[in-house]
């Protein structure tokens, strides 16, 4: 890996008061009072994701640590199967991960926290109930909708999924296939289908591949979800590795953010460590009780500065009707704007890196 990122930029591990040995990426250029911006990845990515992130922030004066978040990469330490306690993937366990973390490296308070994808949840919640740390927050391609309201009915059984099933063709959710049982079994493949797999999976959720032209869905119903691609409404009898292989792009079209040498490093690191635990956010995120505990904050709002970054052609922009007007309009108090940027979809750190860094640095001067 260290061949591929920015001479900047070392590789460290540090261990952490909740039981992990976290790997991290970190680049600064030793000036002291330096601010810090910490930045986290989503599914399925690693603190690699940010390899081109780090040095331009480095180099305008940040100190930026990247960490592979509990499950992911290098960092070990916490259950990586199915059939046990997963309560140490729920959000408030993966923000005390983070507020950890920060502690062990000696640091009292993070200038810009940055969470793309499921990592744009645990920004969002550490900045939500922490205000006094986290200094401002970057939401990137999911928009964080806040603490479940107090009221919430924990034995609530959301229809969608029925109605999915009853269109014609079957659909089901991707976040609720991924949190089965067979969804790692699916994914799991040997080193070279894996390879190919993540390669058709990042392919299909870019802005190369030219079906992705994301609108808003207007509300939570089968046939407006189910005119999202089939990497989020599946077919009902798909794996995801069926939902996009036929997709697999027919040229490089990908080299310029993603080449083949990158990709190993992706295939390598869940080849090891399967999907399990990566997958195991994905299960506490779709159960009503494991983070019921962040009920405690209902109603609380975000109140640091904040933003939202995306892809135009990201499609996690609008998969959950109404999210981005909540986030926007509801719990951000102190909102400086949606960016929507040209030439990336989902992966927009690493499609579009120089737009995402430019984004992030006006927004911290200017906040």
């Amino acid at each position: 890996m260290i061949e591929l990122i920015d001479p900047i930029i070392s590789s460290n591990k540090v261990d952490i008061s909740t039981g992990l040995n976290v790997h991290y990426l970190e680049a600064s250029k030793n000036n002291n009072n330096q601010p810090i911006a910490l930045l986290l990845h989503g599914f399925p990515e690693l603190s690699f994701s940010w390899r081109k992130i780090i040095p331009i922030l480095a180099y305008e004066g940040f100190r930026v640590i990247a960490p592979d978040m509990r499950g992911y990469g290098l960092t070990s330490g916490g259950t990586k199967k199915y059939d046990t306690n997963i309560s140490e993937y729920r959000l408030l366990n993966l923000t005390t991960d983070i507020l950890s973390l920060i502690s062990a490296l000696k640091i009292n308070k993070v200038d810009l926290l940055v969470g793309h994808d499921a990592g744009s949840s645990v920004a969002g919640t550490s900045a939500l109930i922490r205000p006094d740390i986290f200094k401002s927050v970057v939401m990137m391609s999911a928009p964080f909708t806040g603490a479940p309201n107090i009221d919430s009915n924990l034995s609530y059984q959301d229809p969608i999924h029925k109605d999915l099933e009853e269109l014609n063709p079957p659909r089901k959710h991707y976040q609720w296939y991924y949190s089965t049982p067979e969804a790692n079994k699916d994914m799991h493949l040997d080193k070279e289908g894996l390879h190919k797999f993540l390669r058709a999976y990042y392919h299909m959720k870019s802005a190369d591949w030219k079906e992705n032209n994301p609108y808003e869905l207007g509300s939570w119903t089968a046939i407006n979800l189910a005119k999202m691609p089939e990497y989020y409404i599946m077919k009902l009898d798909q794996t995801m590795v069926e939902a996009v292989m036929s997709q697999y792009p027919k040229d490089n079209c990908y080299e310029n953010w993603l080449n083949d040498k990158e990709l190993e490093i992706y295939s390598n690191s869940f080849h090891s460590n399967s999907f399990q635990p990566a997958l195991n956010w994905y299960r506490c995120m779709t159960s009503p009780y494991l983070n019921s505990d962040l009920k405690v904050f209902s109603n609380k709002k975000i109140d640091v500065p904040s933003c939202f970054i995306a892809g135009e052609k990201d499609w996690g922009i609008f998969q959950k009707p109404g999210a981005l007007d909540i986030m926007e309009n509801t719990l951000c108090t102190n909102y400086y704007g949606r960016h929507i940027l040209k030439n990336a979809g989902h992966w927009v750190q690493q499609e579009n890196s120089n737009d995402v860094a430019e984004t992030l640095l006006n927004f911290y001067k200017n906040k």
